[in-house]
């Protein structure tokens, strides 16, 4: 229901005026910067997500420096 109503208040107008107001905030060259970061983060989300391998970790730290 959530989907359905957000998919009616955000249209072309609405994201034709998000884009220009990045453009201003930002510029052309510091964008691409920003949607690389923000996928490179949303990879590492996604591959920690999975990732179903705990790394234990040493009872006492003096134990594991011995070693």
């Amino acid at each position: 229901m959530l989907y359905s109503i957000l998919l009616g208040v955000i249209g072309g107008p609405e994201l034709g005026v998000i884009v220009i107001a990045l453009l201003l905030l930002f510029g052309g060259k510091k964008i691409p910067e920003l949607m690389r970061g923000l996928g490179q983060g949303v990879r590492a989300f996604k591959e920690g997500q999975y990732d179903k391998k705990p790394t234990p970790e040493p009872a006492n730290k003096e134990e594991s420096a011995s070693k």
